[in-house]
């Protein structure tokens, strides 16, 4: 989870996921769309990490989408690997926000993937841009 630490840095949001069969090609590598799988339930988690629902969201017209992403891929994830998904805002506005993530493997924590993402807030029935929730904004401007 985002926190600060006791000499005031901020921490990484993290989830641990394994890499699974049905993630990867013939040769037992991680397909590459799979680490954008990876990310969004890094991001999911993250928010549910600050108590905020995503149902919740839902009933009220509201629904997030990708915008914009930059992807790195670095290194490939193999069959059965551990990896830790980060999940770390880095600006926002009324209605976007930023995440910079990463995909490191667990055992040595090497960077295999890397992403800017800037997530929309929109209204689910009209699908135009809508102001992010008040407590998204307080919970951004403490993670920032």
């Amino acid at each position: 989870m985002t926190s600060l630490t006791e000499n005031g840095t901020k921490e990484r949001f993290e989830l641990p996921i394994r890499v699974y069969i049905e993630d990867t090609d013939a040769g037992g590598i991680v397909f590459h769309a799979k680490y954008l799988h990876y990310m969004e339930r890094a991001r999911t988690e993250w928010v549910r990490s600050h108590g905020v629902g995503l149902r919740a969201g839902l009933e009220d017209n509201i629904s997030y989408v990708v915008q914009r992403m930059n992807l790195h891929y670095k290194v490939s994830a193999k069959l059965d690997d551990q990896l830790l998904v980060t999940a770390e805002p880095t600006a926002s506005s009324r209605v976007w926000m930023n995440f910079r993530q990463q995909v490191l493997r667990a055992a040595d924590r090497q960077l295999l993937c890397e992403a800017d993402v800037r997530v929309a807030c929109i209204a689910l029935d009209t699908g135009k841009p809508k102001r992010l929730p008040e407590n998204m904004q307080k919970i951004l401007k403490k993670s920032i």
